[in-house]
């Protein structure tokens, strides 16, 4: 009975030491020091210590079988951000309020009573045409991807958008819906080709406008907004060798460097000189220099302007494309150039002519969304009062002392508000944009993040150069455009039509009835 019960006792101790021999060759993988003081007695079997050793290259095995599939895996499509996509929307609708009634509003009540309507009317069907027009070709031209400075016909009448396509917003990964930015962009062009109507207002054919309209917006605008705004997007820029090759696909003053957040001078400078060459060949109106043309309603200008204000939010903040900082400092600077601006112009107004006036707090309000317009998202706060300090001032001379210089009748001073406030903007953008005087400098995609040198010389010859390009090419097209409109149909009513007012010889209604 001993001998059994000792037996008994010498298996279980057996039993115990091998299993507790096989925990530590198990754990020996976990704790490579101790591994060398494991022993196995010479006449222990562990059966299970190899099991060990085994395991863990087929649990790494499993662990990379099942991980290969994910790294294999193509990253998931950049969906839109539904907060980005609302905010794209709010603003191109502000866009549009701009144009009908903001701009409408502000030219009718600038001229006399009796070319209300048309002013209403002209911008009206401007925008309608350009509208229908951008859908056709307009967008195909200036944003898919060609030459440098025309796009393709890929997307003539939209074709292959779909509620599911996207395009590229300023950061990486991040998209919006691009019916979306079809819409935007479309404001964009119909406002810019409705502010030249102001050139020429009072003595011009309806149909002259509609037909110069349409050459100048094919010739002019597409190609410009293509040279400045298309890009292939951030998420083409991953590397040295990526960046250059997308660079190269891109339009041409984008290409050279360019700043032009909203439309400096694809849309201000742009729509000016436009106007300025109508106003040299359509000619002064009957009894300019002698007459009264006095605005006939400056409470509507004031409204309209105010509506421009309001809209001008969209215009620029919109322009970031996201609901991002980007476009909270644009609405920043958008607000306090325009106040600036307006009272730069007030005070000097009052200076100069004893009293500030209501036409000049419009006109100086507008003179600051204008100058704001190409830097609003890459300028400081400060810079952008000093922006608006200057443009209320400079805008204020060249709506007097250039417009006499130049002898040119424009009507409601396109030229010296837009023009003047969108050359002087353009170029102080490449001041104020320097990181050492609070601008947000160069973004350097490549590196994400910004460039480490930024030369203030440098940008301020980048965007003078910008800006006589625009000049010399809307001029041209503009002066080629308006030669054919007189060829064909004519560019001015005659001369009874004009003395008793468009509203009535043109369309034949009245904006008032006494």
């Amino acid at each position: 009975m001993r001998k059994i019960f000792a037996a008994l006792l010498t298996t279980v101790a057996v039993s115990f030491a091998g299993g507790a021999l096989a925990d530590d060759k198990a754990a020996a993988p976990v704790e490579p020091v101790a591994a060398p003081a494991v022993t196995a007695p010479a006449e222990v079997k562990p059966v299970e210590a190899p099991a060990a050793p085994t395991a863990a290259p087929v649990v790494e095995a499993k662990v990379a079988e099942a991980a290969a599939p994910a790294e294999a895996a193509p990253a998931p499509a950049p969906v839109p951000n539904k907060g980005d996509n609302a905010w794209i929307i709010v603003s191109a609708v502000l866009v549009i309020m701009m144009a009908i009634p903001g701009l409408a509003l502000f030219y009718g009540g600038l001229v006399r009573a009796k070319n209300m309507l048309s002013v209403l009317l002209q911008v009206f069907a401007v925008f309608s045409l350009i509208s229908v027009l951008w859908v056709v070709y307009g967008y195909s031209i200036a944003f898919t991807e060609g030459s440098a400075f025309f796009g393709s016909l890929d997307k003539v009448l939209l074709k292959g958008i779909t509620p599911d396509s996207v395009v590229a917003t300023w950061t990486k990964g991040v998209v919006i819906t691009e019916f979306i930015y079809v819409v935007f962009q479309g404001a964009f062009a119909a406002i810019t080709v409705a502010l030249i109507v102001g050139a020429f207002a009072e003595r011009i054919k309806f149909s002259a406008v509609l037909l110069f309209s349409v050459l100048w917006f094919t010739f002019s605008y597409l190609p410009m907004a293509h040279m400045v705004w298309y890009w292939a997007g951030p998420d083409a820029y991953t590397s040295a060798d990526a960046a250059a090759a997308a660079t190269a696909t891109a339009g041409y003053l984008f290409q050279h460097g360019a700043l032009d957040f909203a439309g400096g001078t694809v849309v201000h400078i742009n729509a000016a000189v436009a106007g300025l060459v109508g106003a040299f060949m359509v000619g002064k109106r009957i009894g300019y220099g002698r007459e009264s043309f006095a605005p006939h309603s400056l409470t509507l200008t004031i409204v309209g302007a105010s509506l421009l204000w309001v809209g001008w939010f969209g215009f620029n903040a919109g322009s970031a494309l996201e609901a991002n900082g980007v476009a909270a400092l644009a609405m920043v600077n958008t607000w306090v150039a325009t106040a600036a601006a307006a009272m730069a112009w007030l005070f000097a107004e009052w200076i100069i002519k004893g009293k500030p006036s209501g036409l000049g707090a419009a006109s100086g309000a507008v003179s600051g969304l204008v100058a704001i317009t190409p830097a609003a998202g890459v300028v400081g706060v400060v810079g952008a009062i000093v922006m608006g300090l200057l443009a209320g001032v400079v805008c204020l001379w060249g709506v007097n002392g250039l417009k006499r210089l130049i002898g040119a009748d424009d009507s409601l001073d396109v030229f010296g508000v837009h023009g003047v406030g969108g050359i002087l903007g353009a170029i102080l953008t490449g001041v104020f944009a320097a990181p050492s005087l609070g601008g947000a400098g160069i973004w350097d995609y490549v590196e994400n993040k910004v460039a480490d040198a930024y030369s203030i010389s440098d940008q301020v010859i980048i965007q003078a150069t910008a800006v006589g390009m625009t000049i010399v090419w809307s001029a041209v097209v503009a002066f080629i455009a308006y030669k054919l409109v007189d060829m064909f149909i004519g560019l001015r009513v005659p001369e009874d039509e004009e003395r008793e007012g468009l509203d009535i010889t043109s369309h034949g209604e009245t904006a008032y009835h006494n």
